[in-house]
């Protein structure tokens, strides 16, 4: 149906209770319902708007003062995360991973050295086994800030005939890591082909209504959903919109920085206009992916991002440009750019993509003065 493509001094406020006074002296009828995340599903100006009830609340009258105290609140809306989608790929032996690979080396406890998140891939093409689940938790647990986020089992979303069984069987390998509070989101990934009608809006609902236990995330790339009725409804499901980078072809979803929950979401696909949609059966799956973001095309996305993680309380950012690792090395300049300074850098990568020595913090393990070509 569906088918196709951080605490300052000892008097100042706490972040929890800072968050607190915005929601009570802002909600209708001052009712906390998921503060802060009731107000952080709309556009409103989240920095300005603690600073004038704290700096109330607290009796600070110097600007200075007051944002010295905010700063564990804003530090808090601004948690970002920014990782790959999936780390099993061929393609990243002597790219992103070292050869030969070490005794008892892991992809997943090798990338939580670099980045604060992955996109579960394989839960897309079947539910996430239970006790995989559990060794990828051990896996990344050097870590503390590594929360996994995951993709809902395409049954549900590009071929919607799941039953029950089927929703017991996602949920068991979603439960590990949600019950361990490392599943950052669930991502509920429509294609294409997915238009916006009145049917497709209530299969919809019935969606964010079946796994509304989980803090969920819905992508979708056509442009009929780019309406104020659909981000009324996420809404209503504190589910996430996710922001996209795609190919814009057609009526393709424009990038986007939207804010429908107190979780952001954003993902960069890569833009190869000539296979996006290709059915060519010459050119290999991978061709869609096979993109390297420019400094200059990330730019705006850096800004994006910035702006939704002001006005959430988490924002993940994936890069599903993955072939021959350019999804690392993109989500390694995202961060450099966010942080506004230098990142640690695995040597393989470094090795293939010279242009990460410009945003490396750490020295080569290996120096030489002939890199290995692409």
């Amino acid at each position: 149906m569906f088918a196709g493509g951080d605490n300052g001094d000892a008097d100042s406020l706490s972040a929890s209770h800072c968050m607190q006074s915005i929601a009570t002296r802002a909600l209708p009828g001052n009712r906390v319902r998921d503060s802060p995340g009731a107000l952080t599903s709309g556009r409103v100006d989240m920095a300005l708007l603690a600073l004038l009830l704290c700096n109330d609340a607290m009796g600070v009258s110097e600007t200075a003062a007051g944002l010295r105290r905010l700063r564990p609140a804003l530090q808090v809306m601004r948690d970002i995360r920014v990782g790959p989608a999936g780390w099993s790929y061929s393609d990243w032996s002597g790219y992103v991973y070292p050869t030969p690979r070490p005794k008892g080396f892991h992809e997943a406890t090798y990338l939580a050295q670099f980045f604060d998140t992955i996109e579960i891939n394989t839960s897309f093409y079947q539910p996430l086994n239970p006790e995989h689940a559990k060794q990828w938790l051990d896996r990344v647990s050097a870590n503390p800030r590594f929360v996994f986020t995951a993709k809902l089992w395409q049954r549900f979303t590009h071929d919607p005939s799941a039953t029950p069984e089927d929703e017991r069987a996602v949920r068991a390998g979603f439960d590990v890591l949600h019950e361990a509070e490392k599943l950052g989101a669930v991502l509920v990934q429509f294609p294409f082909a997915f238009h916006r009608t009145a049917e497709t809006t209530a299969y919809l609902d019935a969606v964010l209504r079946r796994f509304a236990d989980y803090p969920l995330a819905v992508e979708v790339r056509h442009a009929t959903w780019n309406d104020p009725e659909v981000f009324a409804l996420l809404r209503e499901h504190h589910a996430a919109f996710c922001n996209i980078d795609q190919p814009i072809i057609g009526r393709s979803l424009e990038p986007s920085g939207e804010i429908t929950s107190p979780i952001g979401y954003v993902r960069l696909h890569g833009r190869r206009y000539d296979t996006w949609f290709s059915d060519d059966p010459e050119v290999p799956p991978h061709e869609r992916y096979n993109y390297l973001y420019s400094a200059k095309e990330l730019a705006p996305w850096a800004d994006r991002i910035k702006s939704v993680a002001e006005q959430t309380r988490k924002t993940f950012v994936i890069t599903n440009n993955h072939y021959l690792g350019k999804a690392v090395v993109n989500a390694l300049e995202l961060i450099s750019m966010l942080k506004s300074s230098k990142v640690q850098v695995p040597d393989p990568l470094r090795l293939r993509y010279p242009e990460l020595e410009a945003i490396a913090s750490n020295p080569p393990e290996f120096p030489t003065l002939f890199p290995m070509q692409k």
